[in-house]
């Protein structure tokens, strides 16, 4: 307990300098305190009332929202509020977001396979559309520890996704089928060359061609 409220409480019985000085509380504090004490319930009253917008929201999506989707929600309902202060009160109500996401390996190399070299030298330009192309594997939860996995394609001239594909597995598949709808999307089929040639193991594309003829 706060030392000032049990002064406050007390001082009548004990006596408000002998309890000060057995609390060591310094008289000027003490009034200070005394002094905040309608901002401190102004305060009070207004996270409370925040409290009943934050339970109001949590509600929406069966619970599912945490702090940084609940404060946007709040902010886009005008209410002025930091990260913080929504953490402050979701702590004391006792509320949090759902966590679906488990630490996901992404990348398994398949020891025998032929490195593939870095064509592009960290240079993310181009002045042409289809001459570079970069690509990636992400992983998507949804829900009761089950993921899918999607492969992008991206033209480095346009910044447009050329190709995707997504699957339930990490197989090459799943890369070589977001190069083919990239082709499909160019006017062509890709030839054998525009494919990674990796084992049937879980892969992450690891380079990718200067130009695609």
């Amino acid at each position: 307990m706060s030392r000032f409220p049990f002064l406050e409480d007390h001082r009548g019985a004990y006596g408000g300098k002998r309890l000060r000085q057995v609390l060591e509380v310094s008289r000027s504090g003490f009034y200070r305190w005394l002094k905040a004490a309608p901002a401190r319930m102004e305060r009070a009253r207004s996270d409370a009332r925040l409290a009943r917008r934050i339970r109001e929201i949590h509600r929406e999506p069966d619970g599912t929202y945490g702090i940084p989707r609940i404060t946007a929600e709040l902010k886009d309902a005008g209410i002025d509020v930091n990260h913080k202060r929504v953490a402050r009160v979701m702590r004391r109500i006792s509320l949090q977001g759902v966590h679906l996401r488990k630490k996901v390996c992404t990348t398994v190399p398949e020891p025998s396979a032929i490195p593939v070299p870095d064509l592009l030298q960290r240079d993310f330009t181009a002045s042409e559309p289809n001459t570079k192309y970069v690509g990636d594997i992400t992983y998507l939860p949804i829900g009761d520890g089950q993921f899918l996995y999607l492969a992008t394609v991206l033209d480095l001239h346009s910044k447009r996704l050329a190709g995707w594909s997504i699957a339930d597995h990490m197989r090459t598949e799943l890369v070589t089928d977001a190069l083919k709808a990239a082709a499909r999307t160019r006017g062509r089929e890709p030839s054998r060359s525009d494919l990674p040639q990796r084992q049937r193991r879980p892969v992450r594309i690891g380079g990718v061609r200067e130009r695609m003829p």
